[in-house]
């Protein structure tokens, strides 16, 4: 909801001055996800790969913001979509400032990504789904979070007790059961060359 008496204040350095400046464009990219699937490991590799290549980038995560920014919220259905609601205007944030910002939340929710997308100008945005089987995360399971679940300790956990929608269409799919984190990062990458983000 819009609140009344708030008038948003323009600057006057634009998106595209930030561009030339840094000599790179600036994008979300949106890693949605199982738990366990390798969102995170993905995200903070290609951080390191742009760094490398000079690109201004920075991973927000979802245990990250959950233990600062987002520490208010539980896991409801109702609390899972304001926790994406505000990483998708912080994300927004992010990419004004000229930034590629990678995301890695499990944001189950197609409607919630949806809303994500349409913050941003077309081209700024990339969905991209993490896919693995729910028996391999759960095998992996580094936090030990489906085993809780299992326990009961855990309600509503993504893929046991909460469903996870899988996007309809992501601009790129990684199968983690196949694909190294090497090879996830380097796609992400290619596609950030390819549609002429970074050079």
């Amino acid at each position: 909801m819009k609140q009344a008496n708030i008038t948003p204040h323009k600057g006057l350095v634009s998106p595209a001055d930030r561009g030339r400046i840094f000599g790179h464009g600036a994008c979300a990219v949106w890693l949605t996800g199982l738990s366990g699937s390798g969102k995170s490991t993905i995200a903070h590799e290609v951080e390191k790969r742009l760094t490398e290549r000079g690109v201004h980038s920075f991973v927000l995560d979802g245990d990250n913001v959950r233990d600062g920014l987002n520490a208010d919220l539980g896991f409801t259905e109702k609390d899972r979509r304001e926790n994406i609601r505000r990483i998708s205007e912080v994300s927004r944030l992010f990419t004004l400032a000229g930034m590629v910002v990678l995301t890695a939340f499990i944001s189950p929710f197609e409607k919630d990504r949806q809303k994500a997308r349409s913050l941003f100008k077309k081209g700024d945005f990339f969905e991209v789904f993490v896919r693995c089987p729910l028996e391999l995360c759960e095998a992996r399971d580094p936090k030990k979070l489906y085993a809780r679940a299992r326990e009961g300790a855990i309600r509503e956990f993504t893929g046991i007790d909460s469903s996870y929608e899988e996007p309809e269409n992501p601009e790129l799919i990684l199968d983690t059961e196949k694909l190294s984190p090497d090879d996830c990062a380097y796609r992400i990458i290619e596609m950030l060359v390819n549609k002429r983000i970074i050079k």
